[in-house]
């Protein structure tokens, strides 16, 4: 590919600077060294990038327009006209493959530096104990972060001193290196190292904080936990994170929670499961008794030849829906049966009597298996 800079490009005489800008850099991207590896793409490349090189500016355009090659002798990259302040050619290469970290994209970064930025958002792991995460209520905690100043209001600036306009970078923030390498010359921009990229220093800092306009300090909060959180419930208090800078709005902080483990309780989305143990008469004969809710003791029914392993259901004892306390889970208890491993001789008696009223069969130490017929015998 030689001859004609438009031919070279691709584009018509008369395309605007945004075209030729577009064209090249499709051009660049398909023969830059580092992904075609093909013979003579390096050599295409610095024929696009030369071509770029004068038609991207208005006065070279003009002179090759006119006198053709001749007058832009000496023009370009790697000429001894070259200034380093031209954010072309392989400025907008590495913009194109790196994601602006040159060029342009470094200027815009800079001035957005220099204005109003938000503080960090912060995270906070709170654990919960079981009833807590349940019914939710009111929990002071005690955060971490950076406050504004209030000795000078954020500035960094000790009162009656001021700022003044950075003297490494004149203002603007970064700073720019020339760099020559086998394809032609480049700017880089970088932060200024003097003012971070503020474009201007305190002449005075303040003593309070330093300078940095803010100060770590510890603040206690009220936070609401609603009723039905749960493992990995992600809270969000608005504002309560890190001060911004240069009059920016706070961060905000995240409230993760984690819920104990209960002695009494397991829960299961929204129901909670439980385990009760009654004797083998209990059983037999039925029974009423209290058992545990996380509402409090409530009394329950056994019905009369209730089998081990049956699942009592309570309904909404269980845990409240997010978002919706009104509607809640159920409790599900599940119900053992415990069978006596030694008796007393009147047991045994009354025991032998029933199984002979009931016509089973029974061996010194086998009323178990009298009472296995009994909860199992169809």
């Amino acid at each position: 590919m030689s001859g004609d800079y438009y031919q070279i490009l691709g584009v018509s005489r008369d395309a605007t600077k945004q075209e030729i800008k577009r064209a090249y850099r499709q051009k660049a991207r398909k023969y830059h060294p580092d992904v075609n590896k093909e013979p003579g793409a390096e050599e295409t490349f610095k024929e696009i990038n030369r071509a770029y090189e004068v038609l991207s500016e208005p006065e070279t355009k003009a002179r090759y327009d006119r006198f053709g090659e001749a007058g832009v002798s000496g023009a370009g990259a790697g000429a001894s006209g070259f200034d380093p302040n031209d954010m072309g050619g392989f400025a907008d290469i590495f913009e194109t493959f790196f994601g602006g970290g040159f060029g342009g994209g470094a200027t815009a970064t800079g001035a957005r530096r220099r204005g109003p930025a938000r503080g960090d958002d912060l995270r906070l792991d709170l654990k919960l104990k079981f009833r807590e995460a349940v019914f939710g209520g009111e929990k002071e905690i005690k955060i971490p972060h950076l406050e504004t100043c209030q000795v000078c209001n954020g500035t960094g600036a000790k009162k009656g001193s001021g700022v003044k306009t950075c003297p490494t970078c004149n203002g603007a923030g970064q700073v720019r290196r020339a760099t020559r390498t086998p394809f032609g010359s480049f700017a880089q921009v970088t932060v200024c190292p003097t003012c971070n990229g503020e474009g201007q220093i305190i002449e005075e800092k303040c003593e309070s904080c330093g300078g940095q306009g803010r100060k770590q300090q510890n603040k206690k909060l009220k936070i609401t936990i609603p009723a039905g959180v749960d493992n990995g419930t992600r809270l969000r208090v608005t504002g309560e994170g890190d001060a911004g800078t240069r009059g920016g709005p706070s961060g905000d902080l995240y409230v993760y929670l984690t819920v104990e483990n209960d002695t009494q309780f397991r829960r299961d989305g929204n129901n909670i499961h439980s385990e009760i143990t009654i004797s083998y008469l209990q059983a037999i004969l039925g029974c009423r008794l209290k058992v545990a809710t996380i509402d409090g003791d409530e009394e329950i029914s056994i019905s009369a030849g209730l089998q081990p392993g049956t699942v009592i259901t309570l309904r909404d004892k269980g845990v409240p829906k997010l978002g919706n306390s009104v509607s809640r889970g159920d409790q599900l208890i599940t119900v053992h049966v415990e069978i006596p491993t030694k008796i007393n001789s009147e047991e045994r008696e009354l025991l032998e009597k029933l199984a002979q009223i009931k016509g089973d069969h029974t061996s010194k130490g086998g009323f178990e298996g009298f009472l296995d017929s009994i909860f199992h015998k169809k």
